[in-house]
């Protein structure tokens, strides 16, 4: 044997019957999903989803605006009519239609499935016919499922609840305290509403691996009798608190992202509403806080100013909050 050759090894045993001029084709794998979140500087790959797609598509549409779903409902419309007059053009026996006209098949396939019936057009043979019923049943379905899921879209309650563009870290009685603000966009409360924050970050493990944490942030409040035009979320930066001891540069070194769910009853159709949001590494400001938008006017009145919703302002830096720095 000689030096750095490797011995040629035996071939395994084929099963009986197989073929060898016709070896199995390698099964295609699927390209990897992405999502990115807005805001995020990275996105998620998903490799091995499983996938369904008639119930991703009907969830996909529950999701999508208005003019997304009608024009796939218009799309499934046209498709199925175009279906059944390839048939018609197949079997014949349709009266007044020119012999091999699309078109003429194609309107005859539309009277069919709309029920319309102006008289011009009609089947004269069975197999016409026959292919009516069938067009009938598939008119039924269709007309059932468009039904169903313009219902489900336009009962479907859902919340406008606005986030700020950041969240901020500034001193409030002298303690540090992380602040974002919210408001509800309709003009009708969202009762007893909670609201819970979370913060994810990287970890190392003593054993060598990275392990993605989740901690509870605690509010000074995380409930309310009713999320109106605008409210503040607070959580103090006490000893307890995961951002205890952290610094602009150590958050950015775990990655951390905040992570805030809001609950509550839509109080005009009584339906339970959420709203989510996250706030990455980059959207958290050390050293501001928010304008105030709640002023008294001189005669009397509450003035909400909405237009500085989003404002911040810089605060003083002192010598146990450092910020903003130079």
């Amino acid at each position: 044997m000689l030096a750095g050759v490797t011995p040629a090894q035996p071939e395994p045993a084929k099963p009986e019957g197989a073929n060898p001029a016709s070896p199995r084709p390698a099964k295609r794998e699927r390209a990897p999903r992405r999502f990115v979140q807005p805001g995020a500087t990275y996105g998620f790959r998903v490799l091995g989803d499983a996938k369904m797609p008639l119930r991703d598509f009907y969830h996909a549409l529950l999701h999508q605006p208005w003019w997304m779903t009608f024009a796939a409902i218009a799309a499934a419309f046209l498709v199925a009519n175009a279906v059944f007059a390839v048939a018609f053009l197949v079997v014949g026996g349709v009266s007044h239609a020119q012999p091999g006209s699309f078109l003429d098949a194609f309107f005859f396939s539309v009277q069919t499935m709309g029920t319309i019936g102006y008289g011009a057009l009609a089947p004269e043979s069975r197999a016409a016919n026959v292919v009516v019923v069938f067009e009938s049943i598939a008119s039924l379905i269709l007309t059932a499922l468009a039904t169903g899921l313009v219902f489900a879209k336009f009962s479907r309650s859902t919340a406008r609840v606005l986030f700020t563009n950041v969240a901020v870290i500034a001193p409030m009685n002298g303690i540090p305290t992380l602040m974002f603000r919210m408001s509800n966009q309709r003009g009708n409360l969202i009762v007893g509403a909670k609201i819970r924050v979370t913060l994810a970050r990287t970890e190392k493990t003593a054993e060598g691996p990275i392990f993605y944490r989740t901690l509870d942030l605690k509010l000074q409040r995380d409930h309310l009798l009713s999320l109106s035009r605008s409210w503040i979320a607070l959580h103090t930066i006490d000893e307890e608190s995961p951002l205890s001891g952290e610094t602009p540069e150590s958050i950015a070194a775990q990655e951390v992202e905040l992570q805030i769910l809001a609950v509550g009853l839509d109080d005009t159709s009584m339906q339970t509403v959420h709203a989510t949001h996250r706030y990455f590494t980059h959207q958290i400001m050390w050293g501001r806080r928010f304008v105030d938008i709640v002023s008294e006017a001189p005669d009397g009145d509450i003035v909400l100013d909405l237009r500085r919703f989003q404002d911040t302002e810089a605060t003083a830096a002192t010598a146990s909050f450092p910020y903003p720095q130079e």
